[in-house]
């Protein structure tokens, strides 16, 4: 399929080379791909029938004369996966999370480098540059290493050791550089320009932006097979994209993947763009909501999570600025603690382990949610880029194992193995009881318990078997539901109040009915919080457990 290189500057066109990296009329760098999108609007979709799931199904729209099938890795063609628990959770059912953790190295960089190899590989070019700080140079040496090429890959000091180790695997020669990422690039810049070597130049690179637009293919894709069909288009978007960024490349490039569908007629609308960031490091974000048109520079980035540490956007912030401008969506930070804290949760409750800067994403997620941003109503696609691989000790605090220290000579194995056992789980934690109808209220309950300490779990389906259960086991706390079968919570709060063993066991009252002046009457002085459904993620909530549980 014929392409041409149009710059977004003075409009030129010229062929693509991958060693040509400026406008050859004004000398700007900022250039992008162009296609005959009448005809591959009507011809490709026919055609993906029959095609692997994966990113070179759409090769059509990606700026490689001849797709070389032998250094493929598998790259593309990840799940779209629905967050059921997290929905429930936040009160918005319709969050999707787009896995890009399931890549050949587990990270969303993996189709910047097979598209980038690719075109390199054809060009005949043997060596390239890279400036990194982790998961660019961990792709691109997998695919340098399955074409024969040489990567030069200049990492931060604070990029982890054992990312650096996995870079050198391949056969990448790592160049450690002490200072900020900018300052990294320009290294690197450097010294691809004294070698005479192709370099990467992230949201400057054509190939890049190319790769990350077949993200937006698939979400249409995938979300027109959840949901079905458009009325007037042959494919779905969400209401609202949401990705951490650093440099912006993914979601420029994703914006571009969505607009040329638009442009083909198999999408009717651009979702909302929500770019995230580290509070530490967050330039694009402090300047759009001061309305700037170009990004104050961060010089000192603040954020344990290097991967997210660039402190110069450049014109990327003024290409995402327009695009978030655009499709009426917003840019938020998150501090560190929030993204730790998210990873917690999306490990905990969608069984998803996520890089740092991932969690980023998903704590912005949180949020927009609270401050009405995103409605209840909203259908979300949330990109994962990527596995945290392995979990680092920060993330994770103290006293995440138990040590199990095994029997002395003294004691004999029975009295051993008790001893143990005691070590690994308490003969008491304090006991929680759920009293609610629906169960996948009570499991969503349940695991965000499970996922904040150490409790012994109690269960009810209806008031009745709740208050038996509770004058059974006498809990130290009761979430309690009101509108119930054979007995409602109003009943059961009056019967547990009337006793003297449950009098003072405190209850939190967990409801999705809107209050009456009379129904709150009712409750006044009986209960120890009333917390809406949907809102069980606020620290609210964790806190009152706490306070409560003595």
């Amino acid at each position: 399929m014929s392409f041409l290189i149009k710059c977004i500057d003075c409009g030129h066109l010229a062929p693509y080379y991958p060693t040509s990296t400026t406008c050859p009329k004004c000398n700007s760098q900022w250039r992008e791909a162009e296609y005959d999108y009448e005809i591959v609007g009507k011809t490709l979709l026919p055609r993906l029938q029959s095609r692997p799931f994966d990113l070179w199904r759409y090769r059509e729209l990606l700026p490689i004369r001849n797709p070389n099938t032998s250094l493929s890795l598998g790259e593309g063609g990840t799940p779209l996966i629905r967050a059921v628990n997290l929905g429930m959770m936040l009160g918005c059912p319709n969050i999707y999370i787009k896995d890009e953790r399931q890549g050949p190295t587990a990270s969303f960089k993996d189709r910047q480098a097979a598209v980038t190899i690719a075109a390199l590989k054809e060009a005949g070019i043997t060596e390239m540059v890279a400036a990194s700080t982790g998961n660019v140079a961990i792709s691109y040496s997998a695919y340098a290493s399955r074409a024969g090429m040489k990567l030069w890959a200049f990492v931060t000091s604070l990029v982890p050791a054992m990312k650096m180790r996995e870079i050198a695997l391949y056969g990448s020669q790592v160049i450690k550089i002490t200072g900020s990422y900018d300052q990294c690039k320009q290294v690197a810049a450097e010294f691809a320009n004294q070698r005479h070597l192709y370099q990467d130049m992230g949201a400057r690179t054509i190939t890049s932006i190319e790769a990350m637009k077949t993200i937006a293919f698939e979400i249409a894709e995938q979300l027109t097979t959840l949901q079905g069909a458009g009325e007037n288009t042959p494919w779905q978007t969400p209401d609202w994209y949401v990705q951490a960024i650093s440099g912006g490349m993914g979601p420029i490039g994703i914006y571009k993947g969505f607009r040329e569908m638009q442009t083909m007629g198999w999408i009717d609308r651009i979702p909302a763009f929500a770019p995230i960031q580290a509070d530490g490091c967050a330039p694009m974000v402090t300047s759009w909501k001061q309305g700037l048109e170009k990004a104050e520079v961060v010089t000192s980035p603040k954020t344990r999570i290097e991967t997210l540490a660039t402190g110069d956007p450049g014109r990327s912030y003024q290409f995402l600025r327009q695009y978030v401008n655009n499709t009426n969506g917003a840019f938020e930070s998150v501090s560190d603690e929030d993204a730790f804290r998210a990873m917690h949760v999306l490990a905990k409750m969608e069984g998803i382990s996520a890089e740092p800067a991932a969690a980023v994403a998903f704590a912005g997620l949180f949020k927009l949610i609270r401050a009405g941003v995103i409605k209840p109503s909203d259908t979300v696609v949330v990109n994962c880029t990527g596995h945290t691989m392995p979990a680092e000790a920060g993330v994770l605090g103290e006293n995440w194992a138990r040590d199990v220290k095994l029997m002395t000579s003294e004691e004999t194995p029975q009295e051993g193995l008790l001893s143990a056992l005691r070590q690994v789980a308490p003969e008491r934690f304090p006991k929680i009881a759920i009293v609610e109808d629906a169960a996948e209220a009570r499991r969503l309950i349940r695991r965000i318990l499970q996922s904040q300490g150490s409790f012994t779990i109690l269960e009810a389906g209806n008031g009745r078997e709740g208050l038996a259960l509770i004058e059974r086991e006498l809990p130290d706390l009761v979430i309690l539901d009101l509108m119930m079968p054979e007995m409602d919570g109003f009943t059961v709060i009056e019967e547990l109040r009337s006793k003297q063993e449950t009098a003072t066991i405190p209850v939190i009252v967990a409801t999705a009915k809107e209050l009456t002046p009379d129904e709150k009457d009712r409750l006044n002085g009986q209960i120890q919080s009333l917390m809406q459904k949907g809102d069980f993620l606020n620290d609210e909530f964790l806190e009152e457990v706490k306070s409560l549980i003595k």
